[in-house]
């Protein structure tokens, strides 16, 4: 880790309502996006029982997030270093929740974690899916959550649920939604404005429109490769796509970082 920046780092969160929407594949290749614009990015695998983000950047995690959280390593001794720099924290495997953490394990998870924020310009959170207490924990407490989304029904509906929840529980930050998988620009399109509506009629909220990722085989073909698209096929329309979604993401991360620090609040709202 380098020394400090002169200001906390943005956090972005990267979540979704349903699992298979590829918001894993997403957050690994934005945070490649965004390092490679000389941004010192970190990312965070926050699925702390079914952690996968090793497998998508094809990392032998020997140490992951559950060892610095018993206090067997410290946060220098888990990160891996990826493409273009970035600083990856693999998830664990098995742990049952934040929520049942002792006293020391909530205080080791603080004081470790914080250390990112002070020596990084970004963190990117890839939470589990789904609506739990613990993965709305890390939403609420970013300055900006991305939630994925595909043309599926079911996967809209989860997203509107995901969204009504931070908005419910008070969200200060900015909600953005890409929609994955879609067959053209103009479903793409038409789902984010199916969702936004919503949200604006019955939340009274709105909802940023972070872009459409068209369905791309290349997509599933890096996956296999255990290699991320942006590196495996530089030259592809998603890889252009993912490109434009960092530069409008990093735009949307030019604010002034909470104050009170990330990680601070996501402990606090277990405790």
């Amino acid at each position: 880790m380098t020394a400090s920046c002169e200001q906390p780092a943005s956090v972005l969160a990267i979540t979704s309502g349903k699992g298979g929407v590829g918001k894993t594949s997403i957050a690994a290749n934005l945070a490649i996006c965004m390092a490679a614009s000389r941004k010192k990015v970190v990312l965070v695998d926050a699925d702390i029982s079914l952690g996968n983000l090793d497998i998508i950047m094809n990392i032998n995690s020997k140490y992951n997030i559950s060892h610095m959280v018993n206090g067997q390593k410290s946060i220098e001794e888990i990160i891996h270093t990826g493409p273009e720099g970035i600083e990856i924290i693999c998830g664990a495997s098995g742990l049952e929740g934040l929520a049942n953490i002792s006293e020391f394990q909530r205080h080791r998870l603080l004081t470790e974690l914080s250390k990112l924020q002070n020596n990084s310009d970004a963190i990117i959170i890839d939470t589990a899916a789904g609506i739990s207490r613990s993965v709305v924990g890390f939403c609420l407490a970013a300055d900006h959550t991305l939630v994925v989304t595909t043309p599926e029904a079911t996967a809209m509906t989860d997203a509107y649920a995901m969204i009504k929840v931070l908005v419910r529980n008070r969200f200060e930050g900015r909600i953005s939604l890409i929609v994955n998988m879609a067959d053209s620009q103009a479903e793409g399109k038409k789902v984010y404005q199916q969702v936004t509506n919503v949200a604006r009629r019955f939340l009274d909220t709105d909802v940023y429109d972070a872009g459409v990722l068209v369905r791309d085989d290349r997509l599933s073909s890096a996956v296999r490769l255990r290699k991320p698209v942006v590196l495996a096929y530089p030259k592809s329309q998603i890889t252009s796509s993912l490109v434009a979604l960092a530069a409008k993401l990093s735009s949307g991360l030019a604010v002034e970082p909470n104050k009170e620090g990330f990680f601070k609040k996501v402990v606090d709202w277990f405790f």
